[in-house]
């Protein structure tokens, strides 16, 4: 059984993370351009701002979020751009602060929702539980794209558990956005934690297995870095190819990373 209220709190802690490094970013850096092609830090808050309100109306506004839902349904293609645009015209201090809102309501109508709430959304309902994660994982994976564009790192966290779960779990929809049929294949993944420690999910009888560090799987999955950039291992062509297709997010696989875009530094040689 999952612990839902847990999740809860492993969301609010990547929010939070987050929202604190903002807070010491001066307000012309927001105007950085971001690993994601047209998106600056502006643009990525933006969007994490109105994704968190329209999860918190979905779950408080059932004909609130029908609007939304009708407008998407009008313009799939520009929906995501044009809906945040209005927030991308605050100041990034007004801009933070309405994320925070946003991201605290949400969380809290997520800890006092019934027990089996389905959360409606862009696409199918979401268990409560489905809906926290999808929200931990996009706060991470555009928060990436925040600390890259401002040459920061930060820790990872044991909170990526919850990315490679869902990467596994959404593994065929990978193939659907691409308009590919999945493979009947099972795939294990086998990754070294953040502490360390082993995580090993996915069937054990499967024969093609994904092996390597946590943060570069979710760095991969969340289409954060490129394959080519990483120590991850597959074994056997569906693992190969999963992480070749994989990504962890509703709609298009956008353009990615390139090879290269991302690589790790060398190690420094001993001195003499």
């Amino acid at each position: 059984m999952v612990d839902t209220q847990a999740l809860i709190e492993d969301l609010r802690a990547e929010q939070e993370e987050l929202a604190t490094l903002l807070t010491g970013v001066d307000s012309a850096e927001w105007a950085r351009p971001t690993p994601a092609p047209g998106w600056t830090i502006t643009d990525q808050v933006a969007h994490l701002a109105f994704f968190d309100g329209a999860a918190l109306t979905a779950l408080t506004d059932q004909a609130g979020f029908d609007r939304l839902l009708t407008d998407a349904m009008a313009d799939p293609e520009g929906f995501v751009d044009a809906a945040a645009a209005p927030l991308t015209a605050l100041t990034p201090a007004d801009l933070l602060v309405e994320w925070r809102r946003c991201s605290s309501g949400l969380r809290e109508a997520l800890s006092e929702a019934p027990a089996g709430t389905r959360v409606p959304w862009f696409g199918p309902a979401m268990s409560v539980a489905s809906k926290a994660t999808a929200r931990l994982m996009e706060t991470w994976a555009h928060g990436q794209d925040i600390v890259d564009a401002l040459g920061v790192e930060r820790e990872p966290t044991d909170r990526l558990r919850h990315i490679a779960h869902l990467a596994l779990r959404v593994r065929s929809y990978s193939y659907l956005a691409r308009g590919l049929n999945a493979p009947d294949v099972p795939v294990r993944v086998e990754l070294t934690a953040p502490d360390g420690g082993p995580w090993r999910l996915g069937p054990d009888e499967a024969e093609d297995v994904v092996t390597g560090d946590a943060l570069e799987f979710c760095l991969v999955l969340t289409r954060r870095r490129h394959v080519a950039d990483t120590d991850l291992k597959a074994r056997g062509a569906a693992a190969e190819e999963w992480l070749r297709v994989g990504q962890t997010y509703a709609g298009g696989p956008g353009e990615g990373r390139r090879p290269g875009q991302f690589t790790k530094p060398a190690d420094t040689p001993p001195s003499s």
